[in-house]
Parts: structure tokens; C-alpha cells; sequence
């Protein structure tokens, strides 16, 4: 059972921002000999991502990496703002409030490294992934029990889905 001041956190969420890399990955690269690299997503997140949106809240991804694939898993799994090669976040999801009306205290940004911590700091729920690094962790107000990549984002959605305002 979560804190009443965490559900409140959790029921005031009206977007949910995300890392990729070790968030809704495991963090691990495979790279093939034609030079492409591949990423691993766990299915289960990507319901939960489908699930919230059904719900009414927004979601966005914002990374550093920049492929192809990264945009047909956002496009397949209907993330509206999602924004690739991005290394400052925290202007990228300012701007993305600002569209759709909401202020910092009413995202939740899911990480797990700390070139996510400007991030984490300026928002309303900041939530790290399991196996994230332990300055992450220091600044969560939530840290997920499981891994990136291993339903970590799925556990989120559930929490927001429970704790959602009518």
C-alpha cells in the first residue's frame, strides 16, 4: 500500500513522460553485422502505455537515441510527442506542458540514469526504474520493483490506472 501523499501524487498525474533506454528497455544494445542495432521492449509496458492513454492521461517519450525503430514502437503503440535526440529534457518537456496546458507538478517522468535528473527534479512524481542508477533512485519519489525493460512502465501505468481521479 502506497503513502497517502504518494496516491495523491499518483492521482494528480495528467502526463506520463518516459525514458527509453533502460526504462522501456533493459538498456541493452544488440548491434548486428550490417551495423543496425536492435532494442528489446517487454509487451506488457507497452499495454499498460495503450491502457493509460484509453484513460485519458498523455503520454511522451523523450531520448537521447534517434532511430527509426525508436519512432515505429512510439507510432505503434500511438505516443503522440515522441521526441528523439534529445539531450536537455527538461525545455522538451516544458514545451510539451505547455501544448497541452499542464503544469511540471502534474507529470510523472519514468528514468533510470541521471541524465535524467533535471528532469526528476522538476516535476510532481518522479519515478525510477528498479535497477536504476542510485542518484536516480535518491530523487524517486516512487522506485518501481521491477527492472527496465522488465515491466517497470507497466507497473506505472497500473499505479496511475488505480490512483487515477475520476
Amino acid at each position: 500500500m502506497l503513502a497517502p501523499s504518494l496516491i495523491e501524487k499518483f492521482a494528480r498525474v495528467k502526463l506520463l513522460s518516459l525514458d527509453l533506454d533502460g526504462t522501456l528497455t533493459d538498456g541493452g544494445l544488440y548491434y548486428f553485422e550490417d551495423g543496425n542495432e536492435a532494442r528489446k521492449y517487454h509487451v506488457q509496458d507497452g499495454y499498460g502505455i495503450v491502457e493509460v492513454q484509453k484513460a485519458g492521461l498523455q503520454v511522451c517519450l523523450i531520448t537521447q537515441s534517434d532511430t527509426a525503430a525508436i519512432a515505429r514502437r512510439a507510432e505503434r503503440l500511438r505516443i503522440r510527442h515522441c521526441y528523439m535526440g534529445v539531450h536537455d529534457k527538461l525545455p522538451r518537456l516544458q514545451a510539451i506542458c505547455a501544448e497541452l496546458g499542464i503544469g511540471l507538478d502534474q507529470v510523472a517522468h519514468v528514468a533510470d540514469d541521471v541524465n535524467d535528473l533535471g528532469v526528476l527534479g522538476a516535476i510532481g512524481l518522479p519515478i525510477a526504474v528498479a535497477n536504476a542508477r542510485p542518484k536516480v533512485r535518491a530523487v524517486a519519489a516512487y522506485i518501481t520493483t521491477a527492472r527496465g525493460g522488465d515491466g517497470a512502465v507497466r507497473e506505472v501505468c497500473d499505479l496511475l490506472l488505480d490512483y487515477k481521479k475520476a
